[in-house]
């Protein structure tokens, strides 16, 4: 059977990433075992629902490149793909559940039920439910239905069919965890909607999903997932619980702390193709030699590393399952070096270029230099010094506008420096390169400003002071060389003549 997979989000606010991670994981073992993955929108809980999420959600994949096989906006043979739109499923297999005596109508009031989880913690039990509606005959349960009393469907977790124990391809062998789990749990709510559990399972059965991927969070429920497989005499889809994220300061990631929304690093620049490197790293371990689980090395947490490359190493063997901490800092590393591979190429160097543009022109509307070849050089200029494309426009103010020689910055540069020799070497290269004897190449510039270092005298690191602040204002910034190469002949002279009157 092929593999389908799913990523079954709830629509209660922006994608974050430790389910775009998820997603990810769907997506690459789909891709590696050629099967397919679906969209599946888990809006069972309506106090919960955002306007607009199912949307932030789509534009979230769509931007990090993971394009689902079917779901929303996207048909296919398993739809509908939006759980409120599946009820009538639910309440089937409600059905099948009261019929069979593994599940059974509770009328209790929500003020009674507080009231029994009260006092039964008193007495110490770890009960949450003391199943008085269990023992109702079925003349007490037609008659309150009959009377239009409101009412839940409870698991009766009395009398479950025995079944194998749990098994999950990242945590491997799973203990009971039955005791966690409250009494008779719900699995349809008084307002006729599913929960989680119910809907879950009878989902994944009727589309038919061989493999559940999903957040450490719910492992937890797995008992009771499986329970209700064994109830309802349905295959089990292998499971695959993946570990939750940790913030840099350990703790746990969640929509509601920190930097986590997957649009933010859109809006701040950060390349799609990094993110993804980053959290599939984040949750791939190491290979442990006395495991017999541990098949294959797992990447170094740092590798650069591209879809194609992500989906062939793929493998759950090698899925820690310790919780992973996101480190900012390896996303720089990764970004950076992704645009410098990126750069080294006409083709990845234009394509930057046509990312940055957006960046550059919101910072510099009235600057007549953020067209495409130029950007080009820019970007090209400020290699080793680009975490990521929006930084561009702030690392090199000065390719865009003239130099702030009223600055701080360039006030205490210019106090630094002698005002004798400043003007002499600002004037030798002005002479040189109005000489026309300069090609105008980053190599070539280079060697002429090395001989006319040496023609002055001074130290290296005192004459391109002089020149760095001529040109730019700044004490940091790419190579004189490289400065000069982008601004050009005419706004390089231009600029060293401007700069005398600082």
């Amino acid at each position: 059977m092929r593999p389908l997979l799913r990523f079954a989000p709830s629509p209660t606010g922006a994608l974050h990433l430790g389910g775009l991670r998820t997603a990810l994981y769907n997506y690459l073992y789909a891709k590696k075992t050629g099967g397919q993955w679906i969209l599946r929108i888990e809006d069972t809980d309506r106090t919960r629902a955002v306007p607009g999420a199912v949307e932030g959600i789509q534009s979230a994949l769509q931007w990090a490149g993971l394009e689902y096989d079917h779901g929303p906006g996207q048909p296919g043979p398993h739809g509908p793909y939006f759980q409120s739109e599946r009820l009538d499923l639910y309440h089937s297999y409600a059905s099948k559940l009261l019929d069979s005596g593994h599940a059974y109508r509770c009328f209790c009031s929500p003020d009674k039920l507080a009231a029994t989880r009260e006092r039964l913690a008193r007495t110490g039990s770890n009960s949450t439910y003391d199943k008085s509606c269990l023992h109702l005959t079925e003349e007490e349960v037609g008659r309150k239905v009959r009377a239009g009393e409101k009412f839940i469907v409870r698991l009766n977790d009395g009398r479950l069919p025995a079944r194998p124990p749990g098994f999950d391809l990242v945590f491997k062998n799973l203990k009971d965890a039955h005791a966690s789990l409250p009494t008779d749990p719900i699995l349809l709510k008084s307002d006729s909607y599913p929960t989680y559990h119910l809907a879950s399972v009878v989902d994944d059965f009727e589309m038919g999903i061989t493999h559940v991927v999903r957040g450490e969070e719910w492992l937890p429920s797995l008992p009771l997932h499986l329970d209700l497989y064994a109830a309802l005499n349905l295959p089990t889809p292998h499971f695959a619980h993946l570990p939750i994220l940790l913030n840099p300061d350990g703790t746990k990631m969640s929509k509601r702390k920190g930097d986590v929304h997957v649009l933010d690093y859109k809006k701040r620049g950060w390349e799609p193709s990094v993110i993804l490197n980053w959290l599939a790293l984040a949750g791939w371990g190491v290979q442990e030699g006395s495991s017999p689980w541990s098949q294959k090395q797992a990447p170094d947490s740092t590798t650069l590393m591209s879809m194609k490359d992500m989906i062939q190493n793929f493998d759950f063997s090698v899925v820690t399952h310790r919780r992973s901490v996101l480190d900012p800092a390896k996303l720089e590393y990764l970004n950076k070096h992704h645009l410098m591979r990126l750069m080294s190429t006409p083709e990845g160097l234009r394509l930057l270029a046509e990312r940055a543009y957006p960046y550059a022109r919101e910072m510099y509307p009235e600057s007549p230099y953020c067209t495409l070849p130029y950007l080009e050089k820019v970007i090209s200029a400020l290699q080793g010094r680009t975490t990521k494309l929006s930084d561009v426009p702030a690392l090199g103010p000065f390719f865009f506008v003239e130099p702030d020689y009223a600055s701080t910055e360039a006030q205490k540069m210019r106090a630094s420096l002698l005002s004798e020799r400043y003007v002499a070497v600002v004037d030798g290269l002005i002479a040189r390169l109005r000489s026309g004897q300069v090609a105008w190449e980053a190599v070539a510039l280079s060697e002429m400003l090395h001989d006319e270092n040496t023609k002055t005298g001074l130290k290296q690191k005192e004459y391109m002071t002089i020149l760095r602040h001529a040109l730019t204002g700044m004490k940091a910034g790419p190579s004189v060389a490289d400065t000069l190469f982008v601004l050009g002949p005419e706004r390089g002279v231009a600029r060293l003549e401007a700069s005398k009157n600082s």
